[in-house]
């Protein structure tokens, strides 16, 4: 074996929903060997699943190796890891229980090898929190049940591409809760994850972070509600007295109409609308979805399951490629 394959990182990538376009997704980006250059994938699923998806996108020329345990780990191929044996009937475009439990114990069995040190990183296929949510596995999401699985403090989800990235305070929170979450300490905790990821994960020296406000004109001095003045702008300086250099509190409307995020190496948003529409309508190349401090590395497409063209062989594989 040369040095290169065995420099390439081993990279687990979770099938996702098994009615999801995750398959379709994974297929074609790896059906595209200049990716085996760059890691060495091991898709977590069944070839069962594998080859049903293999069939329906007439995709003959998709190869892989089918293992159950790393001894058989191949460095030049696609690896298949058997997480389940048991037929499961795939209905792609249908939310049913089974798609829910069988990404779970994908992500469950990746999780175990990532921590066994059998796998280096982690990319994740879409799953739907409406089916995934059982009593073995209670989380809204990927990020809440990664951040318990490796013990973190706190997590920032981190949609990053070529021209931006934003980071999250809330995530998946009612919009009716969000202004509870808005608080000086848990902006610090975002602000300190995203700065030490921007320097670690991206290498940027001296980071420059933009802070949006939570209220529209981030609240008119205090006139439409007082986050800005009472949290937001308490954490900026402190935060800026700790060193990092942070500014704010922008109205999100203005900050994004008139591309002042290209004056920044990151962006904290407030809730995940105020961050995403932006970052899916305005960023270049393909964004992808980073989970900023795990002590591990992980990452997934900028999108969701998309049951509607699930099993139509049209899903974009762009930002899972780039993922």
């Amino acid at each position: 074996m040369s040095t290169t394959q065995i420099n390439k990182p081993v990279i687990g990538i979770t099938i996702g929903d098994i009615n999801s376009i995750g398959a379709e997704i994974i297929i074609k980006t790896f059906i595209d060997n200049r990716m085996m250059e760059f890691c060495t994938p091991v898709i977590f699923a069944s070839n069962k699943t594998i080859n049903f998806y293999r069939k329906l996108m007439n995709e003959n020329n998709f190869n892989y190796q089918s293992i159950k345990d790393f001894t058989r780990l191949n460095h030049k191929q696609v690896n298949v890891y058997n997480c389940w044996e048991e037929e499961v009937q795939i209905t792609p475009g249908v939310l049913n229980e089974a798609g829910g439990k069988y990404a779970a114990r994908a992500l469950e069995v990746a999780i175990q090898c990532l921590k066994d040190g059998y796998v280096q990183g982690l990319v994740t296929a879409p799953i739907h929190k409406n089916n995934v949510q059982s009593q073995q596995f209670n989380y809204t999401g990927h990020t809440p049940y990664l951040k318990a699985s490796f013990n973190a403090k706190d997590v920032l989800m981190f949609m990053t591409a070529e021209n931006m990235r934003v980071g999250l305070l809330t995530e998946h929170v009612p919009v009716a809760e969000v202004a509870k979450y808005v608080t000086k300490e848990n902006i610090l905790g975002k602000l300190h994850l995203m700065r030490d990821s921007l320097v670690k994960d991206f290498g940027i020296d001296q980071p420059r972070i933009a802070v949006l406000g939570l209220n529209p004109h981030a609240g008119d001095e205090g006139l439409i509600g007082r986050e800005e003045i009472e949290q937001i702008t308490p954490a900026i300086r402190h935060a800026k007295g700790n060193g990092i250099l942070c500014f704010g509190p922008y109205s999100a409307d203005a900050f994004f109409a008139r591309e002042m995020f290209r004056q920044f190496d990151g962006v904290l948003a407030m809730y995940h609308d105020q961050g995403l529409i932006p970052f899916k309508s305005l960023a270049s190349g393909e964004g992808i979805n980073y989970t900023a401090g795990l002590n591990i590395v992980r990452t997934s497409p900028d999108h969701g399951t998309a049951f509607d063209i699930a099993g139509k062989n049209v899903a974009d594989p762009s930002s899972f490629r780039q993922a």
